[in-house]
This record gives structure tokens, sequence and C-alpha cells, in this order.
């Protein structure tokens, strides 16, 4: 059974930066090729990824809203990645959710195989 857990969320002020991180535990051979990424929900909105990096390789993805400020990265070895998110902005307030997929669209969060239970991100002044 997959687990994925986040941690490091919180409260920052505009223009300030929060490491999240997730840890994983279940990984089966067919996640070897997966894709690990970060996905957020603001309320009212729709949830959408804000980075991808693929397992094997490390190619990554970023929308236009958040490409040269966030940067995912991962560590196959302990089954984490992590979301370094700086230069925040009062939008990227929103809960951000790690997860998996085996395979898919890594672009929309409907493809998206295993979720973690989200951490809160909140920026405000």
């Amino acid at each position: 059974q997959v687990q994925l857990v986040e941690s490091g969320g919180g409260l920052v002020h505009p223009g300030g930066s929060l490491r999240l991180s997730c840890a994983a535990s279940g990984f089966t051979p067919d996640m070897d090729n997966g894709v690990l990424g970060w996905l957020r929900q603001a309320p009212g909105k729709e949830r959408e990824v804000v980075s991808a990096i693929t397992r094997r390789d490390g190619g990554t993805w970023y929308p236009e809203s958040v490409e040269g400020r966030f940067t995912i990265s991962k560590d196959n070895n302990k089954n984490m990645w992590y979301l370094q998110m700086n230069t925040l902005k009062l939008e990227d307030t929103a809960r951000y959710y790690c997860a998996a997929q085996v395979a898919g669209s890594w672009y929309h969060a409907n493809e998206y195989d295993y979720w973690g239970q989200g951490t809160q991100v909140t920026v405000s002044s």
C-alpha cells in the first residue's frame, strides 16, 4: 500500500520561502518510471499541478505561474521528493499535495494515482 506524507507547510510573508517534503512508502517497481509531483488547491479553485519530476531521469516540468520560483527535487534512495518555493506570492496560498503517477499525463491532476493528505501553505502579510 502506497502512502505519501507531506511536511513543511506554514505561514510565510510575501517574498518568503518554504520547503515542502514528501516521504513515500510502499512503492512497487511499476513506479520506477513514474512521475512525482506537487499539486495545490486553493479554496474555490481546481487542483493544479505545480511541479513534476520523472523518477528515473529527473526531468522536470513547471507551469508558467511558478517557473523560476519553485524547484522540485528528489532522492530516490530515501523515496522522498521536495518542493523549494521562493519569492512566494499571495496567490500561492493553497493546500499543497504530493502525488505520484505510474503513467499518464503529468500535467493533469486527475491522472495521479497516489496522494498525500496535504499541507497548508499560507502567504500573508
